[in-house]
């Protein structure tokens, strides 16, 4: 998939379309509702919390664990609920440096030892 998507809604439906799965027939695999899937993909309601569903919903696109694709699929989905990916939050040197990053994304400077530990853990990752 080489197109960007902004959002859940759009990368989950051009994944199905992609892969030519209907959406009922994305249903009865994934053990979804047609209903709540049909209006996740057109962004009224937002995209699972639960990893067990999103993993579902992964394998029935075809998304290989651990793909790019695969972390992109969690990433938006986090992103469309307001929240910080789960395998992020379950790293506890990560989560210390995340004031940091966010103030950097804010445009305000970190710290010189702020940054040493950023660059640190991204050369370890």
């Amino acid at each position: 998939m080489n197109t960007p998507h902004s959002n859940f809604a759009s990368f989950f439906k051009a994944l199905r379309k992609e892969n030519r799965i209907t959406l009922r027939a994305f249903c009865e695999v994934a053990v979804a509702d047609p209903g709540n899937i049909s209006r996740m993909e057109r962004r009224a309601i937002p995209a699972p919390q639960d990893r067990e569903i999103l993993e579902r919903y992964a394998t029935a696109l075809g998304l290989k664990a651990g793909s790019s694709e695969w972390y992109l699929f969690f990433d938006l989905a986090a992103a469309d609920r307001g929240l910080i990916p789960q395998d992020i939050m379950e790293d506890d040197e990560l989560v210390k440096e995340l004031p940091a990053f966010f103030r950097t994304l804010r445009g305000q400077k970190p710290t010189e030892e702020e940054m040493r530990k950023i660059i640190s853990k991204i050369r370890t990752s």
